[in-house]
């Protein structure tokens, strides 16, 4: 009995167990609509976005432009704690939101539907369970923010937004943002393992977080008090504003080593919440 509560990842059978598991996992994601309307979504608000700054208001005149360039609608242009306007917000990084939505909902499905009463009656191996829907959420964001690049890009286009970039930076900060999927999906496993009997607070809790209010909000403090904000790197929301148009291979680095740090911590928290309560 004891033994079924260890965390137990050094398992011969450890491999196959987490395959047959994301075997089930990625199938599910396949084959609901769940998957193919966050996708959507990723491509469509960036082109709204930038569509509705170039209507005309109700004088006839043309609005203001968010941007002036293409790819701000990807990153910003340089790396901010503290937001100035909505065009240093409303980036790729609006995919950690409605992504946190998007894992709410898959994972909800699993405790509204009872097929996880039936998984750990057959699987006891809680770790698996976090782990498997770590990387399979994080797999789905990452499409997400594939689809908004594409969906960002056409509306800029569209609208005639110039062009110029330094097409490294602009790589990096975009595999930077996938990157950063992996430790928004394991914070947003997390959250949805603490708030597994209210579906309501658990989508709340991953807008609120995905939001990024916190450290956005705890920057403004320190650099309010002379404070370098550097050490927020720490934090998930504080790595990806490295993630931007003047990015180099540092920046990627600390977008890696904060995202697999948070997903370590909240897995193994997670795995150890779901071991010593009633998971149903």
């Amino acid at each position: 009995m004891e033994n079924t509560r260890k965390l137990s990842f050094e398992s011969p059978s450890f491999i196959k167990r987490l395959r047959g598991m994301l075997g089930v996992d990625f199938y599910r994601l396949f084959h609901t609509p769940l998957f193919y309307i966050f996708l959507a979504i990723s491509a469509i608000i960036p082109a709204m976005v930038s569509a509705m700054t170039m209507m005309p208001d109700q004088n006839g005149n043309t609005m203001e432009p968010l941007y002036s360039n293409v790819w701000q609608i990807i990153a910003a242009s340089e790396p901010l704690y503290v937001i100035r306007e909505i065009a240093d917000y409303a980036n790729m990084n609006m995919v950690f939101i409605f992504g946190g939505i998007m894992v709410s909902i898959f994972i909800g499905h699993d405790y509204r539907s009872g097929y996880v009463k039936q998984l750990f009656t057959t699987h006891p191996k809680k770790q698996d369970y976090m782990m498997s829907k770590t990387l399979t959420c994080a797999f789905a964001m990452a499409c997400m923010c594939v689809s908004y690049f594409i969906g960002g890009t056409v509306a800029g286009l569209l609208v005639g937004y110039e062009l110029e970039v330094n097409a490294g930076s602009l790589i990096i900060a975009i595999f930077g943002k996938m990157i950063m999927s992996l430790g928004w999906a394991s914070l947003y496993t997390f959250l949805n393992i603490i708030f597994r009997r209210y579906f309501g607070i658990s989508i709340a809790s991953s807008f609120f977080f995905g939001t990024g209010i916190v450290i956005i909000g705890a920057a403004a403090i320190v650099e309010g008090l002379g404070i370098p904000t550097s050490f927020l790197n720490i934090f998930l929301y504080g790595a990806s504003v490295n993630a931007c148009l003047v990015s180099n291979i540092t920046a990627l680095l600390i977008c890696l080593a904060v995202s697999l740090v948070w997903a370590v911590i909240y897995n193994v928290t997670g795995s150890l919440v779901l071991y010593k309560s009633d998971v149903y």
